[in-house]
């Protein structure tokens, strides 16, 4: 087996509901998340899969979904009014956005279904918040 790996940068904002501190209060980040993918056998010219695949499948839907948007937990009670006030910012997920969250959330969710059809398979995402913390989801 082997693994390429491939990242991409947004900026998104989050909190997170019941922190203890202060990543309570919204804030954002310049997030890298870094796509782990593997296959059993190399494509003729000796490839995972061309990096362009992870591109514009992967990296296309962050840009599309998470860019430049708030990461909000469909519990948070902030949810209500910010999403009255500004609704094209918000975007409302299943989980409170954690690293960790939104690392299982790519690896489950979202690569299995942009892959299908590929010769490949998502098996680790990287979600780094700050070049101090990140969180790695891997199957």
């Amino acid at each position: 087996m082997i693994e390429i790996e491939r990242y991409h940068d947004i900026s998104c904002g989050h909190r997170v509901v019941d922190h203890e501190s202060k990543c309570k209060h919204l804030h954002g980040h310049n997030y890298r998340i870094y796509f782990r993918v593997t296959s059993d056998d190399l494509d003729p010219l000796g490839r995972v899969v061309d990096f362009s695949v992870i591109k514009e499948t992967l990296c296309s839907w962050l840009e599309e979904e998470w860019d430049h948007k708030y990461l909000l937990w469909e519990k948070d009670p902030y949810l209500p009014v910010l999403t009255a006030l500004s609704p094209e910012s918000i975007v409302t997920v299943p989980f409170n956005p954690t690293a960790e969250n939104m690392a299982l959330f790519l690896l489950h969710e979202v690569g299995p279904g942009l892959l299908k059809g590929y010769p490949c398979s998502l098996v680790s995402c990287r979600v780094e918040e700050t070049r101090k913390c990140s969180a790695t989801a891997s199957l």
